[in-house]
C-alpha cells in the first residue's frame, strides 16, 4: 500500500498499473495534476503476514488540489500473485 501511495504521490502510472490485478486493473491511469498526495495513515490491516496470500488495508490518503487539503478514506483488497502483492479493488463501506 505504502508503495502505491507513493507511486501516486511521483505520477508512477506504469507501477500503478504493475501492481494492479489483472482482473480489475483498468487499460490506462490518468492522474491529476493540479491533486497532490501529502501523507498516508494506515488506520487497519487484515491478512498480509508471509502466510496469507490476500490481505486489506484500511487508509486515509491526504491531498491538496488546487491550495485546499482534502482526504480519501478506502479499504483496499490485495492479493499475493507470485509472490508479489496486486491491488484488487475497495471494499464497500
Amino acid at each position: 500500500m505504502r508503495s502505491r501511495f507513493s507511486a501516486f504521490a511521483v505520477g508512477d502510472t506504469a507501477y500503478l498499473l504493475e501492481t494492479w490485478h489483472p482482473r480489475t486493473r483498468p487499460d490506462a491511469v490518468s492522474l491529476d495534476e493540479a491533486q497532490r498526495w501529502t501523507r498516508l495513515d494506515v488506520l487497519a490491516t487484515t491478512g498480509g503476514s508471509p502466510f496469507h496470500d490476500t490481505g486489506t488495508v484500511e487508509f486515509r490518503a491526504h491531498y491538496r488540489q488546487h491550495g485546499k487539503p482534502g482526504s480519501m478514506h478506502e479499504n483496499s483488497s490485495f492479493v499475493r500473485e507470485n509472490g508479489r502483492w496486486r491491488y484488487l479493488r475497495a471494499e464497500p463501506p
